[in-house]
């Protein structure tokens, strides 16, 4: 087995990242037995298999490496072979294998090597052959060793999903979770298809010289290319909220809740009254009609968020000038006359858990388009503060005290939060909940920090 010089083996950049843990286990194993099994590349030195190993070496300080050398006739058929040692290994996240999956579709389609409506046989580039021809969907789905549906998906996600996109996919919890991703693939359907028609015509376009309209269709590409990333990047948002929201629950459900007992003692020796602002850390609660002047001259004006039940004696209107979305969150009845009446700008409805949001906004506000699976009142609200504000725009109103779950979500999440109820009662009881749950004591006046 011939020794190549390290410094002369080439790396391509389309190889997957380097797993820290794996190089570590690599080196000490190389140290102690020497390379066991030795890298791939070809005829080039391109490197076909065996980064973590090369790397490992590299921090041993050593010069050469044992290679197997094969022979390509070019790059294609070397890089379809490294494609194909990296969907061997187990530890490919769906997102990757995707994407390694729809790599190889468009290798073997520039190569001849991919099956066409009508066709019988199959001529292999060259001369060498990498791999049996794959005659079918069927034929490479058994050759990667998983369904025909998963293939069809997996080739779905890596194509349909905007590049920008799948990069945010891939730190978090979503890289995981091919449901989440056929969700997001299957957003901005018609802006893509648009998209890929003009990219298209502006090819034809060009090779026949005619400029002018290469640089329209590439123009009207561009735009449906920014609006197919602006709807799939929502639903990324939106799918990121939803499990932020299931999490959210869990870990309040798993909070032991005050008793009625417990409750009624604390609300005897609350002296909360009508009128009072306190300090809840960095949240402001305010005792009093929150259709008022007293309330309204404590709020920022530039709120993410205000969310708010529709009530009897709504007067709420004003919210829409002081935080850039306000949702308001009912049952079916009434919401229709509701939206109607308001003066505020409304944008679109949401439909979670049997409970109707009405969107309003100044600005427009795009709806959106994957399913939400989220249960229960609570799990409306820490969606809603997940999907509309940050850590950088991270004020939330409230105008309505609840059982406290914005106050508690924003807590958690670390937003800041001005709420208000004209019931001393059920502002007191929710203080003495935050109280117990943060262990900080409330405060009288004053600003918010």
């Amino acid at each position: 087995m011939p020794k190549i010089p390290i410094e002369k083996i080439k790396i391509g950049v389309n190889r997957r990242p380097l797993n820290g843990e794996k190089v570590k286990d690599l080196k000490e194993s190389i140290q102690a037995n020497g390379l066991l099994n030795p890298i791939t590349v070809d005829q080039n030195h391109n490197l076909i298999a065996g980064l973590h190993r090369l790397t490992a070496c590299q921090m041993l300080g050593l010069e050469e490496i044992e290679c197997n050398v094969v022979n390509y006739e070019d790059a294609e058929q070397s890089r379809l072979a490294e494609i194909d040692e990296n969907l061997i290994r187990n530890e490919l996240e769906p997102l990757e294998r995707n994407e390694l999956w729809l790599e190889r579709e468009q290798i073997l389609q520039r190569m001849g090597l991919r099956a066409k409506p009508g066709d019988n046989q199959y001529t292999l580039k060259g001369s060498a052959t990498i791999s049996p021809p794959a005659k079918t969907t069927r034929d490479i789905a058994k050759q990667t060793g998983f369904s025909e549906r998963t293939l069809q998906q997996g080739l779905q996600i890596a194509k349909a999903i905007h590049p920008d996109v799948k990069q945010l996919i891939k730190d978090t919890p979503l890289a995981k979770s091919t449901t989440a991703q056929l969700e997001i693939a299957r957003t901005a359907t018609a802006e893509r298809t648009l998209a890929e028609k003009a990219e298209e015509a502006a090819l034809l376009a060009k090779a026949k010289g005619e400029e002018q309209e290469a640089e329209r269709q590439a123009q009207l590409a561009a735009q449906a290319r920014a609006k197919q990333k602006e709807l799939q990047l929502l639903a990324f948002k939106s799918a990121i909220a939803q499990k932020q929201a299931k999490s959210a629950v869990k870990k309040a459900a798993n909070r032991v809740q005050q008793t009625d007992h417990e409750a009624n003692i604390i609300l005897k020796e609350a002296q909360v009254k009508v009128g009072d602002e306190l300090i809840l850390g960095r949240h402001l609660v305010y005792c009093g009609d929150t259709s008022s002047q007293g309330f309204r001259q404590l709020l920022p004006s530039n709120a993410a968020l205000a969310i708010a039940t529709l009530s009897h004696t709504w007067n709420h209107d004003y919210l829409v000038d002081e935080a850039r979305i306000v949702a308001v969150v009912r049952s079916q009845d009434n919401i229709y006359e509701f939206c109607s009446q308001t003066r505020m700008p409304y944008q679109y409805e949401l439909i979670i858990s049997n409970m109707y949001l009405g969107i309003f906004s100044h600005q427009s506000i795009s709806k959106p388009q994957t399913p939400i699976h989220i249960e229960g009142i609570e799990g409306i609200i820490n969606y809603l503060i997940n999907l509309y504000t940050s850590h950088k725009d991270q004020f939330v109103i409230a105008p309505f005290m609840g059982n406290g779950e914005i106050l508690n979500a924003c807590e958690r999440m670390g937003r800041i939060c001005f709420i208000g109820d004209q019931n001393p009662e059920l502002v007191s009881r929710e203080i003495i909940r935050w109280e117990k749950w943060t262990g900080k004591k409330a405060s009288r006046g004053g600003g918010v920090g």
